[in-house]
């Protein structure tokens, strides 16, 4: 959701399991380091336990490393100042990204200090949503021991199955509810 709702959304939860995610940087990534860290630490302090970030996608086709590292571990650990258990994910914007650029964006996302805990290819915003080949790839480059997330795009069960076939642990999806009533309408 965005920043703006995570408070009240954890009102509403308090007593749940339901989880709240909200998105830092959001939808493009261009924001400024600093910006995006007290955009973190605002979330974790009004109640988010997961935050999706958008990386710096132009630091990310010229391949600054070192931009992209500093930019990630400092999000990551404003967030995670408040809450250590808050979750990460590096949102790559795959459609504008070649394979070295994807690989890239995985090592930096994962590898980086703080490290986030998965990597997903889009914001629903870029060119293209999650294809099942970026997915796989992903999969591919992060292995087993850190999460794909897949969103953008996924709008039947068919496709979702195949995001998840393809390795995603988790899916990103405004047809949700869709989906579940196809899933329950096939079984």
């Amino acid at each position: 959701m965005n920043p703006c709702f995570v408070k009240l959304a954890a009102q509403e939860l308090k007593g749940t399991s339901v989880k709240i995610c909200t998105v830092i940087g959001f939808p493009l990534g261009a924001n400024t380091i600093p910006v995006k860290v007290l955009e973190s630490k605002q979330a974790a302090l009004d109640g988010a336990n997961e935050v999706d970030i958008v990386v710096n996608i132009g630091a990310l086709l010229e391949g600054d490393t070192q931009y992209l590292v500093n930019e990630i571990d400092r999000v990551i650990e404003a967030a995670r100042d408040v809450h250590m258990d808050i979750s990460a994910k590096a949102i790559l914007e795959t459609g504008y990204l070649t394979r070295d650029q994807m690989i890239l964006g995985c090592w930096v996302a994962t590898g980086a200090g703080a490290g986030a805990d998965y990597v997903k290819t889009s914001t629903g915003f870029g060119p293209t949503g999650a294809t099942i080949e970026d997915v796989r790839f992903l999969r591919q480059s992060v292995g087993a021991h850190l999460g794909v997330k897949a969103a953008g795009g996924i709008r039947d069960l068919a496709t979702a199955l195949a995001m998840v076939e393809a390795g995603a642990d988790r899916l990103g999806t405004s047809a949700g509810v869709q989906i579940i009533e196809e899933m329950k309408k096939n079984t």
